[in-house]
C-alpha cells in the first residue's frame, strides 16, 4: 500500500517533460530497476538473500535496485518494529557496496511512512545518515511535481524544527535537483531553465543534485540498451550535451562539480563505472572518476557527528573544484 505501482515511474502519469525518447525510455528504466528491488525488498526473506536477487539486476541499474530494496526495508522496520533493524543489518552487510544510495532509499520510506513511524527507521552512520533527506527532496520532486517544482514549495518535513530546519533545506533541494533530472526528461536546456526559476539561493543545492544525477543516472545512448555493446556514436552526444551541461551551470559549476564527484564515488564503491560515468565526470569535474572520488575521500569532516558535518563535507568538495577553470561551451 506504501510503495508506488509501476505506472507511476512512467513519464505520462509523471508528465514530465520528454525531450528525446531514448533519454525518456532510460529514465523509465531505472525506475523499473528500483522497482525491482523494491519488490525483492518486501517479498524475499533475509537480507543476504535479497542482495543475491539484487545481483542478477543488469548492472549499470543495480543501485537503483539497491535503493528500491533498502526503501522496501525502511517501510517494513517502519510498520513491524519488534523486528526492526533490517536497514541496519542490510547497509552494514551486503549493500555496503552501494551504502549511498542504500539511504537515500531510506528517503523515500521517509517520504510514504506517517510521522510517528519515522524514528523506526535507524539509519547507523553519522554522515550518510543525511542523504535520507537527499532521498525525500528526490522524493518529493518525483511524486509532488506541480507543488514542489512548479510552485517550488519546500517539502514539508523542513518545517520539523528551526535547529535544523536549515540544513535540512541544503540536503532536500540536493534531492530535488536530481530529481529535476528526470522531472527535464535529461534535456539540459529544460533542466536549466528551470533551475534559473527557482529562487538564487536555492540554485547552488539544485546544480549539485541535478549534477549527481547527470552523473550517476546519466541518459539512454551511453551504454547502448541496457547489457548491450556501447554505442560510440551515441556515447560522443552524450559527451556534447555533458559540456552544455557544465557551461550552462556558469557559477554554479563547483556545486554541479560536487554532485557529479558523489556520483563518481558511489558508481567506484559499487565498481559499477559506464562510459556515460567517465564522460560526466570529465566534463564537469575535469578529471577521471578515481580522482573525482578520492577528492570526496580527502573532503571528509574530521568529526562525522557534528551538527554541520554533511556541508562542512560539501562545501570542501565545492571549494576543490571551484579552483578548476570553466569549460568552454562546445561548439555547434
Amino acid at each position: 500500500m506504501l510503495a508506488p505501482p509501476p505506472t507511476e515511474v512512467t513519464f505520462a502519469v509523471r508528465g514530465f517533460h520528454t525531450g528525446q525518447p531514448q533519454a525518456r525510455d532510460y529514465l523509465e528504466q531505472i525506475g523499473r530497476w528500483f522497482l525491482t528491488g523494491l519488490e525483492y525488498g518486501m517479498t524475499v526473506p533475509g537480507e543476504h538473500e535479497i542482495a543475491a536477487r539484487l545481483e542478477t539486476v543488469a548492472r549499470e541499474g543495480r543501485g537503483f535496485a539497491y535503493e528500491g530494496a533498502s526503501m522496501a526495508l525502511a517501510i517494513l522496520d517502519g510498520l513491524l518494529p519488534g523486528r526492526g533493524g533490517r536497514l541496519h543489518r542490510f547497509i552494514a552487510g551486503p549493500a555496503a557496496h552501494h551504502v549511498y544510495t542504500a539511504h537515500i532509499g531510506a528517503g523515500w520510506a521517509l517520504a510514504r511512512l506517517p510521522a510517528p513511524l519515522r524514528p523506526r527507521v535507524r539509519l547507523g552512520d553519522p554522515l550518510l545518515r543525511r542523504l535520507a533527506l537527499d532521498g525525500y527532496g528526490f522524493h518529493e520532486a518525483y511524486f509532488r511535481t506541480p507543488v514542489v517544482v512548479g510552485e517550488q514549495r519546500p517539502p514539508r518535513i523542513l518545517r520539523r524544527g528551526p535547529g535544523t530546519a536549515r540544513d535540512a533545506a541544503h540536503v532536500v533541494d540536493q534531492g530535488i535537483g536530481r530529481a529535476l533530472w528526470f522531472v527535464s526528461g535529461a534535456d539540459v536546456d529544460r533542466l536549466a531553465g528551470t533551475i534559473d526559476g527557482f529562487a538564487p539561493a536555492r540554485q547552488p543545492d539544485l546544480w549539485a543534485g541535478a549534477g549527481l544525477a547527470a552523473t550517476y543516472a546519466g541518459f539512454r545512448g551511453a551504454t547502448g540498451p541496457a547489457g548491450g555493446e556501447e554505442d560510440p556514436a551515441a556515447i560522443r552526444a552524450a559527451e556534447a550535451s555533458l559540456r552544455e551541461l557544465a557551461a550552462r551551470a556558469g557559477r554554479h559549476l563547483p556545486d554541479a562539480a560536487q554532485g557529479a564527484a558523489f556520483a563518481a564515488k558511489a558508481r567506484e564503491r559499487a565498481g559499477v563505472v559506464t562510459p556515460h560515468t567517465v564522460a560526466a565526470v570529465r566534463a564537469l569535474c575535469g578529471m577521471e572518476v578515481a580522482e573525482a572520488a578520492r577528492c570526496t575521500d580527502e573532503a571528509l569532516p574530521a568529526d562525522p557527528a557534528a551538527a554541520d558535518a554533511y556541508q562542512t563535507w560539501r562545501r570542501r568538495i565545492r571549494r576543490r573544484f571551484a579552483e578548476l577553470p570553466s569549460p568552454a561551451r562546445p561548439e555547434s
